[in-house]
């Protein structure tokens, strides 16, 4: 069942599970959302709903923001998403969406806009190699060096390695799982890290991947290279 709702990155922690073992995990403050508008065949020829989160202030949004909100009659909200849910066909304006909307166990794709670095040198950047320290290397040890081609072509190709923006890029980790929720505090802990530094703003879905869980006979192998693999009746009466 595809589920989404919006949150706010906390910060990092560790729990402990039963057996004792460490579980690194970021708290997520998810919802509460609200359906500020609802999309469906007739009008738009899909159906989807978007969600609204976070209170703030009337006076900063711009007047089409603050017009689409009062039509659907719901308070200010700063960050506005669509997502295309199982549910958006049963769901109405105004409905509220909270971190209950996952359960624990839950498999999650989170995507947020990840930290940036500033401009920064293709070393740093794409971990390129430094030019020799002796034999006359200059000052241009960390430089890109010459990367143009011979007279054919002539140019260097599009998405060639350089200095510049380093980060501040929408990135999406799949198949995370939920380790927690408390509906009461709007929390969801996830195991591992997502994108984004303290108080950024992340998107939260059911995931895309699919789970298969394999079945393997036990006993008994199918790699030839082995004993069970090349004489299957012995392995089944000495198993």
């Amino acid at each position: 069942m595809q589920k989404a709702i919006i949150g706010k990155k906390v910060g990092m922690t560790q729990i402990f599970d039963e057996s004792g073992k460490v579980i690194p995990v970021t708290v997520i403050e998810a919802g509460p959302c609200v359906v500020t508008q609802k999309k469906t065949t007739e009008t738009d020829g899909y159906i989807a709903v978007q969600l609204g989160f976070e209170d703030v202030k009337e006076s900063k949004l711009t007047k089409p923001e603050a017009g689409h909100l009062k039509k659907a009659g719901v308070s200010a909200k700063k960050h506005l998403k669509e997502f295309k849910l199982d549910a958006a066909a049963t769901m109405t304006v105004g409905d509220v969406l909270k971190a209950d909307t996952f359960a624990a166990g839950d498999k999650i794709d989170v995507t947020g806009i990840s930290k940036g670095h500033g401009y920064t040198g293709v070393i740093k950047r794409w971990n390129a190699g430094r030019t020799p320290m002796t034999h006359g290397g200059g000052p241009v040890h960390r430089h890109a060096g010459s990367m143009g081609a011979c007279s054919d072509p002539s140019r260097i190709f599009k998405g060639k390695i350089g200095a510049g923006q380093w980060g501040v890029e929408r990135v999406t980790v799949q198949n995370l799982d939920v380790v927690k929720v408390d509906a009461e505090l709007n929390m969801i802990v996830v195991r591992g890290a997502i994108p984004g530094p303290k108080g950024g703003i992340v998107y939260l879905k059911s995931t895309v991947k699919t789970i298969k869980v394999k079945q393997v006979d036990t006993g008994i192998s199918k790699n030839p290279q082995k004993a069970s693999g090349r004489n299957p009746q012995k392995a089944s009466a000495r198993g």
